[in-house]
């Protein structure tokens, strides 16, 4: 990006990797892994790999030999990631992994080589526009798959309901459309802008649900993601202060005692490029 974003932290990170391993699509992930990937090694290149939660997740679902590639701006997390990357694959093949350090959102064309699988997580509502139709473009270059997972889409649930969730909520998600110095972020517009700009390349885009549910035991999670959201919401809009402070105390008090229950909806998408279309159809 053009300006620096807000780091991820590693607690975050780490608080958050079991609700989107929980979250994201089973049903992409066994699509992709009836697709004829290569038998002798299956490169997968994860951008903005963070701690390298995706890898965790997906390498022991796919068969075969695997060489992951993750990329990320922040050395600490790259570190952290190669530090915890699973070494065998769904029928017990190796996995191997390497690093590199750099911007995803200026890749250079042929930056990424021949990889047989593109995919990163919690990223797409992070872009701006330009960032967005720059990486499909090199994505769709590439003539692989793309699995793109854990896109906000705007909507959030909670249990029980209370009269401020629909503002605090809109007013979050004008915060994730700010102006990011480049351009306004995607925000919850992401999942569309994304499947529009990858069939424009003749792509086939499924989309599934990815949502957080929260209950009693995500308690920690609950907490953190709630004080996020409601931070977010009145940096956006301000006179939602005096409000939130007596909502923020009843929510977290109803969280601590595990009687709210949250889910965070987001949406996963895998891209399959024109050549692998023609070539299942062919089958």
């Amino acid at each position: 990006m053009s300006i620096a974003p807000s780091r991820a932290h590693p607690s975050w990170l780490a608080l958050r990797e079991p609700a989107d391993a929980t979250a994201r699509s089973l049903d992409l992930s066994r699509l992709l892994g009836l697709l004829d990937l290569p038998q002798h090694r299956t490169v997968i290149h994860d951008l903005g790999c963070g701690a390298g939660s995706m890898g965790r997740w997906l390498a022991p679902r796919l068969p075969g030999p695997q060489h992951w590639v993750l990329h990320d701006r922040d050395q600490e997390l790259l570190d952290r990631a190669v530090a915890d990357t699973p070494t065998h694959a769904a029928d017990c093949a190796e996995v191997t992994t390497e690093t590199r350090r750099g911007d995803i959102t200026r890749l250079a064309t042929g930056a990424l080589g021949s990889p047989s699988l593109v995919t990163a997580s919690a990223l797409l509502d992070m872009l701006t526009v330009d960032e967005l139709d720059r990486l499909v473009a090199t994505c769709a270059g590439l003539g692989c798959p793309v699995l793109l997972t854990l896109s906000v889409v705007g909507r959030v649930d909670i249990d029980p309901a209370e009269a401020l969730d629909a503002r605090v909520g809109l007013a979050f998600n004008a915060h994730q459309r700010r102006d990011a110095g480049a351009g306004n972020l995607l925000g919850p517009d992401a999942v569309g802008r994304a499947t529009q700009a990858f069939t424009g390349y003749g792509g086939e885009v499924h989309v599934r649900p990815s949502p957080w549910r929260l209950g009693p035991a995500d308690a920690a999670l609950t907490t953190a993601w709630f004080t996020g959201w409601v931070d977010a919401a009145v940096e956006q809009q301000p006179d939602l202060l005096d409000a939130a402070v007596d909502y923020v105390g009843r929510r977290l008090a109803a969280a601590a005692a595990g009687e709210l229950r949250v889910t965070v909806h987001h949406q996963d998408l895998l891209v399959l490029p024109r050549r692998t279309t023609a070539d299942r159809a062919g089958a």
